[in-house]
This record gives structure tokens, C-alpha cells and sequence, in this order.
């Protein structure tokens, strides 16, 4: 199927991507499906591993409770 695609083919696609979402949108859905393979993996590895949302949204629910 995609045996006749070559460089130049495959360059030009990149560049019509890049002018249609321009890059802040292409790095957001990079980052995005960064994040989702990482949930995936830990998902199936049975651990939860602690990012740096994660402990900042833990460490607010934790000053709101003190408040109260």
C-alpha cells in the first residue's frame, strides 16, 4: 500500500499537518498521547506512580482540608 510513499512524500504531509494545526496544537497532542501511553503502561503494570500533577492536586485537597 504505502510502498511508493518516499521522503519527499512523507516531508510534504509533515508540512501540510504543521500549517493546518500549527505547532502549540501538535505539541499538545504529543503531549496528550505521552500522558495516555503512560497511564496505559502503569494501568497494566497494576503500580501507580506519582507525577507532578498528581502530587499537586494532592497536596491542595490536603491545604483545603485544613482550612476547614
Amino acid at each position: 500500500m504505502l510502498r511508493g510513499t518516499g521522503y519527499l512524500e512523507i516531508l510534504a504531509l509533515l508540512v501540510l499537518i504543521l500549517l493546518l494545526f500549527g505547532p502549540g496544537r501538535i505539541a499538545k497532542v504529543a503531549n496528550e498521547l505521552g500522558r495516555g501511553i503512560k497511564e496505559f503502561k502503569d494501568g497494566l503494570s497494576g503500580s501507580k506512580s506519582n507525577s507532578k500533577e498528581e502530587e499537586q492536586d494532592q497536596t491542595e485537597n490536603t491545604e483545603k482540608k485544613e482550612d476547614k
